[in-house]
């Protein structure tokens, strides 16, 4: 794993609290702006300021910022559990029961339902996670959808051409659809877009109701054979490849 302090080599300061977790880049250069970043004591007043991390002392808000090693992990978030780390009112599960184990403070990129399941993507890199977030680097989610009754192929035309969700036009950039033997169907659906309930939202305008959702892929991270509840860490290969979609590299 990359660490930061790895070769003291000195780096631009939005940078470093970005790749600590504190903020994006954009969001650490308001802190830097707002006078709420030391360095070594001193209030930093200049965007664009350079740290060694392996010397000097940052400290954001009154806090030490101690660098750390990034961390990027897949869960496979099973049914009836929140996307969250924090107790609810409703002491309902959360996905903190599956990743104890992880010694560094990640968080998960997106959501999930709470009775849907599939791929989360969790990490500390701050500059990773709001890049996926950012709309302009389309970074497409994949989604099993089971829905009841019969797609036929008209509907499938209009459900290809897209629709006006909430104000704004949404248009997937995939669909294919398979009959079950139950006589419902199986819809395979991608989205760049980040609408809350894009998936349930949009199936449902068209007037088939989501019984069962679980995402499959994000970017090129796949769920494949992750079994509900487990976690891997990205491959060497998996973590350059979307540091390469984002723009990182």
């Amino acid at each position: 794993m990359d660490s930061i302090k790895a070769g003291n080599l000195k780096v631009r300061l939005n940078k470093y609290l970005s790749m600590c977790g504190i903020a994006s880049r954009r969001k650490a250069d308001e802190l830097i702006s707002s006078k709420k970043v030391r360095v070594n004591g001193r209030v930093i007043k200049e965007l664009g300021t350079v740290i060694d991390p392996g010397n000097d002392k940052v400290i954001v808000n009154n806090r030490l910022i101690e660098a750390q090693n990034n961390r990027y992990v897949l869960l496979h978030k099973p049914r009836l559990f929140l996307t969250t780390l924090v107790n609810n009112e409703d002491n309902k599960p959360t996905i903190t029961d599956f990743i104890q184990d992880i010694d560094e403070r990640i968080y998960p990129v997106g959501r999930l339902d709470y009775d849907s399941e599939g791929l989360l993507f969790l990490t500390n890199d701050g500059e990773l996670a709001n890049r996926i977030h950012h709309p302009r680097y389309e970074i497409q989610k994949t989604y099993s959808a089971i829905v009841n009754g019969v797609i036929d192929e008209k509907t499938m035309k209009k459900i290809k051409s897209g629709a006006l969700l909430d104000g704004e036009f949404i248009r997937p950039d995939s669909v294919k659809t398979s009959v079950l033997k139950s006589g419902k169907s199986n819809v395979v659906i991608t989205f760049h877009e980040g609408q809350k309930h894009l998936v349930k939202n949009y199936l449902n305008y068209y007037g088939f109701p989501v019984e069962r959702l679980k995402r499959t892929m994000i970017a090129d991270l796949q769920l494949g054979n992750l079994h509900p509840g487990k976690w891997r860490d990205l491959t060497v290969q998996e973590l350059a490849k979307l540091k390469r979609k984002t723009g990182l590299v």
